[in-house]
């Protein structure tokens, strides 16, 4: 039987050896989670390093009322430089399992995101489990959506040109969110953009028990991190979207997913939901792709093309 790993995407694989020989079974090998964190944010500098800051790009941070009873949200807004007139809008959730991540460790792909696109990025601090569990998590992302869409005018896009971005963990949020949205009326969202998404606690798919040791995010790391998510209580549909027995009107969908990402089989199911539910959907899956390879390894061929399908689906979804 051949080796998972030998299955890796040769460009892609390079720099998640480097990786592995210096966090040795990756971040969730790291037992305490502030040290978790702070390696991720170690790596995110390092990435951050090899590009240099996006000068066609200004940023503003800001902080807005949280859901009631909870405290506010951070939000870091990105604005085209030379951009005038009104611009379409993009929503953008950071990953990291529900326990990692941030606004900063992501800032470069929303950046790049409001270059490439030409729109408005409202990127979300949300809170993080264990710490604060679901629904604290999608409940903040739902808040910063709705004040996004309610100050369109003050932040110069059209609201009706407005979609939700995340990957991993922000994926399972964008969708959650999108479900928020849809259920409570508001905002209309025109088009959803979850990528690798986190979406099933169950983690009964074939996947999720072939994908053991890749090093990225492997199914030890994702029991233990819906397990925190969750707080011991028991899924609902915004915590665990795959769950969800009505998907219909949902916006429009690309998801992505690497041949090699223990979330390949939930979101495979899930696509294939949408399109049953009448959501036009768009699924791509990529031979020799692990979970973010394309953050890991961004110059190899198989990460530009995942990067190109990506803005030319924005670009038809909010140019249009």
């Amino acid at each position: 039987m051949v080796d998972i790993r030998d299955r890796i995407d040769t460009e892609s694989r390079g720099p998640l050896d480097e990786m592995l020989a210096e966090t040795p079974g990756g971040f969730n090998a790291i037992k305490d989670i502030r040290e978790r964190r702070q390696k991720l944010e170690e790596q995110q500098q390092k990435w951050a390093k090899d590009q240099p800051p996006n000068e066609n790009v200004v940023t503003e941070d800001r902080e807005i009322p949280g859901p009631e009873d909870a405290p506010p949200v951070g939000l870091r807004i990105y604005r085209p430089k030379a951009a005038s007139g009104v611009l379409p809008g993009i929503f953008f959730i950071h990953g990291g399992g529900m326990i990692m991540g941030s606004v900063e460790g992501e800032g470069q792909k929303a950046a790049e995101l409001c270059e490439v696109i030409q729109t408005v990025v409202v990127s979300v601090e949300y809170r993080l489990a264990p710490e604060y569990p679901h629904p604290a998590p999608a409940q903040d992302c739902y808040a910063a959506l709705k004040w996004m869409a309610q100050n369109a005018d003050e932040l110069a896009f059209d609201v009706d040109r407005l979609a939700v971005v995340g990957g991993s963990a922000g994926g399972g949020l964008t969708i959650a969110t999108t479900m928020m949205a849809r259920d409570k009326g508001f905002p209309r969202i025109c088009f959803q953009m979850p990528l690798y998404p986190m979406i099933d606690d169950r983690n009964e798919t074939p996947s999720s028990y072939e994908i053991m040791d890749v090093g990225v995010w492997d199914r030890e790391g994702n029991v233990e991190a819906w397990q925190w998510y969750l707080g011991g209580k028991s899924a609902d549909n915004y915590a665990a979207p795959a769950r969800a027995e009505n998907l219909a009107g949902l916006p429009p969908t690309f998801i992505d997913v690497g041949e090699l990402d223990l979330f390949r089989d939930e979101d495979i199911q899930f696509a294939a939901r949408l399109i049953q539910a009448g959501v036009p959907t768009e699924l791509h899956v990529y031979p020799g792709a692990y979970h973010a390879s394309e953050v890991f390894a961004p110059e190899a061929a198989l990460s530009q093309s995942i990067l190109a399908r990506r803005t030319e689906a924005l670009l038809r979804a909010l140019k249009s």
